[in-house]
């Protein structure tokens, strides 16, 4: 078995394996949810219709993840399935007697990201009876998604999704950061900050919303206040801009 390299991401070393599928909707669904994450690997062991991929139902619910049905691999065991990994999940609401160790789906994205020659699958019965125990008992372990104990039973694409959206958020780790506010300029530096401080007192002081003989807090407040983000170096200069015009019309009106 060829293991993958330490520097191969997560999203090209993870498969979703969907077992006995009997809805083509079903299938399409699940190739939209696996490509809104980022993951283009589908198999399919035993579909109820041998074209069920191309079927027009699960054309339909893929909605713009064709190419993850065109692409998907359709064998006739679970042994196929899982013929070149060396790591399996298989997701389950019902747990069982015997069964491999229990986690969660975040702990299984964790540990998949940290442990980089992990060539996994993450395994999904049929939509009405589940994975059958020969099948759970060869995978490594058993996911069980923390649902509402009163009614726990997710549709397969949702369970899909679930799985794909807690792989992703790990394996894009502190990346993930950086685009969550879109656009990220450059940080401003201390002097620029400490002049915009200064500059907004002052303006503060001119419209008589700050007492300059009895400030009390209220200049350490409004600190701590933008402390709590990363001041820009154009965010500041809009601050300044304010604090500007602020003292131009003071001086107008004086």
């Amino acid at each position: 078995m060829n293991l993958p390299q330490t520097d191969t991401p997560l999203f090209n070393r993870l498969r979703f394996v969907l077992i006995e599928t009997s809805r083509p909707g079903n299938i399409g669904a699940a190739a939209r949810a696996i490509k809104n994450m980022g993951f283009t690997e589908l198999v399919l062991v035993n579909p109820r219709f041998p074209d069920a991929a191309l079927q027009e139902e699960a054309m339909a619910f893929a909605s713009g993840a064709q190419d993850i049905l065109a692409a998907a691999r359709i064998v006739g065991s679970i042994d196929e399935a899982l013929a070149d990994c060396n790591f399996a999940a298989a997701v389950t609401a019902r747990l069982r007697e015997f069964s491999p160790p229990i986690i969660s789906p975040r702990a299984l994205a964790a540990r998949l990201v940290e442990e980089v020659n992990l060539r996994a699958a993450v395994v999904f019965g049929n939509e009405r009876f589940g994975l059958p125990n020969e099948i759970v008992e060869k995978c490594n372990v058993l996911i069980n998604i923390p649902a509402n104990p009163d009614y726990s039973s997710l549709n397969l694409a949702q369970a899909v999704q679930v799985l794909a959206y807690e792989a992703r958020m790990a394996a894009l780790g502190d990346a993930r950061t950086a685009t969550d506010i879109g656009f990220q300029g450059e940080a401003a530096g201390m002097a620029q900050i400490d002049g915009m401080y200064a500059h907004l007192e002052q303006a503060l002081v001119a419209i008589d919303f700050l007492d300059a003989d009895n400030p009390k807090k209220l200049m350490p407040r409004l600190k701590r206040l933008f402390s709590r983000t990363q001041l820009e170096t154009e965010e500041v200069n809009i601050l300044r801009g304010i604090a500007k015009q602020i003292l131009a019309r003071c001086k107008k009106e004086g």
